[in-house]
């Protein structure tokens, strides 16, 4: 986090070559949280893109009192949301293709990866959208449900409430189609 600071201060005092290092640091997990939620790559990117210029605009209300990393996901989410209320957007549902992975697993290994991936990827894409937010935004962007609270402007009872229903509603699905996925069923 202190690096963060040293980032934003640089950017603040005329350095917009610093922001870089923002960018690098949360260009996939914010690019991915954004696919997962628009399940289209070409409007993820689109929305990534001014996601990050919405952030860069909005650097100097940075605070420190809270961690960047909530801060940054607040603004960038509620950008894309506000976007979506804009031109209604509707959530497609369309496959994401899995990118290369880049390992030395056997082909086994990476078949089982991947495979486990698109199961998780189809039951999110299954959850109403405001439940889909919070299960992305809690597991795949680890943020915790005080800054979840604060970005999609709900109680953090409700955030509970939610992502309990999202799993619930995920380990049923899982159950009636006769499946076992361990990952879900043991979410926390």
């Amino acid at each position: 986090m202190q690096e963060e600071v040293q980032w934003i201060e640089a950017v603040l005092a005329g350095n917009k070559q610093a922001y870089e290092h923002i960018i690098r640091k949360y260009k996939d997990p914010l690019y991915g949280t954004i696919l997962r939620m628009t399940r289209n790559p070409h409007d993820a990117q689109d929305l990534a893109q001014e996601a990050f210029i919405k952030v860069y605009q909005q650097l100097e209300k940075y605070d420190d009192k809270g961690s960047f990393s909530s801060w940054f996901y607040r603004v960038a989410i509620n950008h894309c949301l506000d976007e979506f209320r804009k031109k209604r957007y509707k959530m497609k549902q369309v496959e994401i293709q899995e990118e290369t992975i880049g390992n030395v697993d056997s082909p086994e290994i990476v078949f089982f990866k991947n495979e486990r991936s698109r199961q998780l990827e189809r039951l999110i894409a299954t959850l109403p959208e405001d439940e889909r937010l919070i299960i992305l935004l809690r597991y795949v962007n680890e943020l915790s449900y005080q800054a979840i609270s604060e970005l999609v402007d709900i109680p953090l009872a409700t955030v509970r409430n939610k992502l309990h229903r999202a799993k619930k509603k995920m380990r049923e699905t899982v159950k009636r189609e006769g499946g076992n996925f361990h990952e879900v069923s043991n979410c926390r």
